[in-house]
């Protein structure tokens, strides 16, 4: 067993800095007016600081008593004072200490290599002083990337700008964000900015790097564009172009078509030109998760399927097999009428709670396979034994995640549009979407199928019955 006295070792240490017999270095910190010098231990300070080793490798105290000096001219004698106590005693105290002073403490220790210090007061700042840094938040940027010891700070900053970009625009010169900081925000999923913004933020950072060229294209010679393609080598890769809409693309991408290697602009003008067309590449990016409150409370879809949805309905992109690479897309808000997890899956509870109300979206998470499937009913439900007319659509995806894969079947037979009945759940066509149940008093669908009759084209592969996990349905409103 053994015993640590760690208070007391660190109290003799802090008492050493006192001592003006044994010391063998002298520091001067600071610059006119404000300068002083420390007296320090050449031995404490090499193994307490790899900056320190560095700098007194070559200073040995020699046979005359000269002492070894180092000038240190970019930190005040206030701040070194405390890095000292750190590196005699191991200790540092934040009471009464102004947040300047410790941000201050915080560079000195980077500057001198004290990375234990450093990582210490990164996430002190970072969990105690988050609105400083915000106010000051040009400071603790450029701070920040001016040092690859300060991750936690950039990480710090980089989610704040995501956050809060049009914040940061114009509080600070955006176009004097260092490389490295530009393009750890634009590869970031969650920047809350429309895609056409971010081109454009990084197309004016791009031309204030390059003063000489004007902002018309149309003057540019190619060398003006190969310069800017060069600049820009390490963003155009993060932008996400197939999620611009086609009027962006022509105005405002077409003008630099030469900043793109030939086979990618050829990708995106066949996207924008015929949206069925494959783009046929893994590497291209999904719109970015543009946060927005109170679009929808599901637990069956995520977004990216409510954005498919919203523009199946407004009929944009036609029948667009590849629509989920477009900015999403959120013109209508959600609002829950049932949940079978929560309400029953018995159709009688459906009827109750989504008789007669108009416009209405079904999810249904198959059992088992995690498939959904679903439907957009633009007119309403009704008990009675009979069909109904609609103008709508039914869908298919292999599941939350691949939201890619997907099938959209518009109604081919308008009379047969939607079955009604009190043993029907939600259900399209005569047999195209069929929820429903065999038993009056079965408290489970137990009668679902997918059998192409009325839609343009079958949404599930097998006719067998399958079991419904849970489903949704929402009557829409545009926002």
């Amino acid at each position: 067993m053994s015993t640590q006295f760690f208070s007391k070792l660190s109290q003799n240490y802090i008492e050493i800095l006192n001592d003006d017999e044994y010391y063998d270095v002298t520091i001067e910190v600071g610059e006119d007016p404000n300068v002083k010098i420390f007296r320090a231990h050449m031995i404490i300070l090499c193994y307490r600081s790899p900056f320190f080793r560095r700098a007194l490798a070559s200073k040995k105290k020699n046979d005359n008593n000269t002492l070894a000096h180092i000038k240190l001219s970019n930190i005040s004698p206030e701040i070194f004072q405390i890095i000292l106590r750190y590196l005699y005693g191991g200790i540092f105290s934040s009471d009464g200490q102004d947040t300047l002073d410790i941000f201050k403490v915080l560079i000195a220790a980077d500057e001198l290599l004290l990375q234990e210090l450093v990582d210490y007061l990164q996430k002190y700042l970072i969990e105690n002083k988050a609105e400083w840094m915000e106010q000051h938040f040009e400071l603790t940027h450029r701070t920040s990337f001016q040092s690859n010891n300060l991750s936690d700070l950039q990480l710090f900053c980089t989610e704040f700008m995501a956050k809060f970009p049009e914040k940061i625009f114009k509080s600070f010169d955006f176009t004097s964000l260092p490389e490295k900081s530009l393009v750890s925000l634009i590869k970031r999923d969650d920047l809350q900015m429309k895609e056409i913004e971010v081109w454009e933020h990084v197309l004016k950072w791009g031309l204030a790097q390059s003063q000489t060229l004007t902002p018309n294209p149309d003057t540019w010679t190619d060398n003006d564009f190969k310069m800017l393609e060069n600049t820009l080598q390490n963003c155009l890769p993060l932008i996400r172009f197939f999620s611009l809409s086609s009027k962006e693309f022509l105005h405002k991408i077409r003008p630099y078509k030469k900043l793109f290697k030939q086979q990618l602009y050829e990708k995106l003008l066949d996207s924008y030109m015929d949206p069925d067309i494959e783009p046929n590449d893994n590497n291209i990016l999904l719109p970015r998760n543009i946060k927005t409150d109170g679009i929808i409370d599901t637990t069956i879809v995520n977004l990216n399927i409510i954005s498919i949805i919203s523009r199946w309905i407004d009929k944009m992109d036609l029948n667009s097999k590849f629509s989920y690479l477009r900015e999403l897309y959120f013109p209508y808000k959600f609002e829950l009428l049932l949940r079978g997890s929560r309400d029953g899956l018995r159709p009688d509870k459906f009827h109750q709670l989504c008789n007669y109300k108009p416009n209405t979206v079904t999810f249904i998470k198959v059992k088992d396979t995690g498939e959904i499937l679903g439907g957009h009913n633009p007119s309403i439900w009704k008990s009675s034994n009979d069909f109904g007319q609609s103008y709508s659509f039914i869908f298919s995806f292999k599941n939350k995640d691949n939201f890619d894969v997907s099938i959209l079947s518009r109604v081919n037979n308008m009379e047969r549009a939607l079955k009604y009945g009190d043993e029907y759940g939600p259900s399209f066509g005569s047999s195209d979407l069929k929820l429903a149940i065999t038993i009056v008093w079965n408290p489970k669908l137990d009668c679902n199928k997918c059998i192409i009759c009325d839609y343009e084209k079958k949404i599930r592969e097998s006719q067998d019955k399958f079991y419904v996990e849970d489903y949704e349905v929402f009557q829409i409103m545009r926002k």
